[in-house]
């Protein structure tokens, strides 16, 4: 588990309290935690569950991630996962991730990510957008047990990517 950045906290943000799955509590993704206070935090802190203490948001962790990323702010949790990053976003909003400067730099992580095969993922509910180096692949509403596949193949023109859905 990444240690926070050196003066970063989550201040009153408590996003992840509501777009995060919790299992311990039986908490579905896009709920509130019925043990968080919005903008004031956890009111069982100390006997929070494991997933919770073993939790930390891309914008605490990063050092990269600019003060834009808090969660509270732009209603995008970034989650870093082995495959990558996803990109949870509050579905209240769910057009906050095509807002500058959060989708430059979606699109900056796939760029990067691609040849290291690391993806990123946008997820509004259970709705999921792979987000390419050229495009973006609305992938649908995603079943529990598929994943996200990308493939890229070479063409006169150069590297093309795909994505789908795969179990």
């Amino acid at each position: 588990m990444k240690s926070p950045v050196p003066g970063r906290t989550c201040g009153t943000c408590t996003l992840c309290c509501k777009l995060l799955r919790i299992p311990e509590l039986d908490k579905p993704q896009g709920t509130w935690c019925p043990h968080c206070a919005p903008a004031r935090g956890c009111n069982r802190y100390d006997t929070r569950p494991p997933s919770c203490r073993a939790f930390h948001c891309g914008y605490l962790v990063s050092e990269f991630v600019s003060e834009d990323w808090l969660p509270s702010k732009c209603r995008i949790v970034l989650v870093e996962e082995p495959t990558g990053i996803t990109a949870v976003v509050d579905r209240d909003r769910p057009d906050a991730w095509k807002a500058e400067p959060y989708y430059s730099q979606l699109k900056t992580w796939a760029t990067q990510g691609i040849t290291a095969q690391r993806q990123v993922v946008v997820r509004i509910g259970s709705r999921t957008i792979a987000v390419l180096p050229d495009r973006d692949v609305d992938l649908g509403q995603m079943q529990p047990g598929e994943r996200v596949a990308i493939e890229g193949r070479v063409t006169p023109l150069g590297m093309v990517y795909d994505a789908y859905r795969a179990k």
